[in-house]
């Protein structure tokens, strides 16, 4: 299991530093469905691995290119914390089935929403005829 963990553990890092996604969208999926962790147990384990290291190495990257927002960063950081606790507490309510059926709704969503916004929109200037060169 060490060998799977650290598998798992490095192709998260690469879509962290990547895409910017990891514990909800890569690594719960990997933990339930191919270290066959029950729900509950690897969002506990997605959150413990969000403490500071997680994203470090990506963080120190886009920081030397100029590309963090630290106020953004630290006032989102702040509702996380405050988020995560009041979410936590409701999680832990549900059963691993419905848990596990409502990620995967959100899931869902979220790919919808972001395939929605891939797709090109028309553009009034593709529309109309070509202006003749002068």
């Amino acid at each position: 299991m060490p060998l799977l963990y650290s598998m798992i553990g490095l192709a998260v890092g690469i879509l962290v530093g990547f895409m910017g996604v990891g514990g909800g969208v890569i690594l719960i999926p990997l933990l339930v469905y191919v270290a066959h962790l029950h729900q509950h147990i690897a969002q506990g384990t997605s959150l413990f691995l969000q403490l500071p290291p997680l994203g470090l190495g990506a963080l120190l990257m886009y920081w030397k290119k100029g590309q963090v927002d630290a106020i953004a960063g630290a006032i989102c950081a702040l509702g996380i914390l405050l988020g995560g606790y009041f979410g936590s507490k409701l999680a832990i309510e549900l059963s691993s089935r419905n848990l596990r059926e409502l990620f995967g709704l959100f899931l869902i969503a979220a790919a919808v929403m972001l395939w929605r916004k891939s797709s090109p929109k028309p553009d009034s200037s593709t529309t109309t005829a070509p202006k003749a060169a002068q």
